[in-house]
């Protein structure tokens, strides 16, 4: 099954939380679950209770539409955590920050991880100094996040510079505003993530 390509405003309204899968529109009143909060479908739904496995898959499915991540390549991630001498479920979620089109998302210069993936895909993002085109690439402590110098002279990326100061870059990153070029300075610890979702019932979903 493809990358889904429907209402992304759906997704938030079946998870019950906001994912975040339009940017700046999630944070003001125009904000589809703000005004319609009942899941997508028909409009006489009933309640039922949730069983144990179900609760893990709504978080999976939480985590994998937040990042833009296929079931294929979730479970790769999994599958690496659990290799890790690290806390697995920890390891997890810095797996998922640390892809390159989260890390231009959280840089600020994409509104949302969507137009992230978007912007990297056409080839507009380099990592240390090198064009690359791979949403999915892993950043590592010392990476150099920058533009190619072509994409600099266009017009969407002149209207970057002048909002990137408004918004707040997590501390494991670095930006300057002005060139528009960050470095990734450390791991990035849980609490600086701002997820929507629970990892350790997601690790517990793949343990059975």
């Amino acid at each position: 099954m493809g990358r889904y390509t429907g209402p992304v405003c759906r997704l938030c309204r079946r998870a019950g939380d906001k994912l975040f899968l339009k940017g700046e529109r999630c944070y003001t009143p125009r904000c589809p679950i703000e005004r319609r909060r009942g899941v997508p479908g028909g409009r006489f739904t009933f309640r039922r209770r949730v069983s144990d496995r179900g609760i893990q898959l709504r978080e999976k499915q939480k985590a994998r539409q937040t990042y833009g991540v296929a079931e294929r390549q979730m479970r790769k991630y999994v599958e690496h955590a659990f290799e890790r001498p690290e806390v697995t479920s920890q390891y997890l979620l810095q797996l998922l920050e640390r892809r390159l089109d989260n890390v231009v998302y959280r840089l600020g210069i994409a509104e949302s991880r969507n137009q992230a993936r978007q912007l990297v895909r056409h080839g507009h993002v380099m990592v240390n100094g090198r064009k690359l085109n791979i949403p999915s690439y892993s950043v590592k402590v010392g990476d150099m996040v920058s533009w190619k110098p072509s994409t600099k002279e266009r017009d969407f990326f002149k209207q970057l510079v002048q909002d990137v100061p408004k918004r707040l870059v997590p501390q494991w990153l670095t930006l300057d505003s002005q060139q528009l070029e960050g470095r990734v300075l450390r791991p990035p610890e849980e609490e600086e993530m701002e997820t929507v979702f629970d990892s350790r019932l997601i690790i517990e979903y793949y343990s059975r």
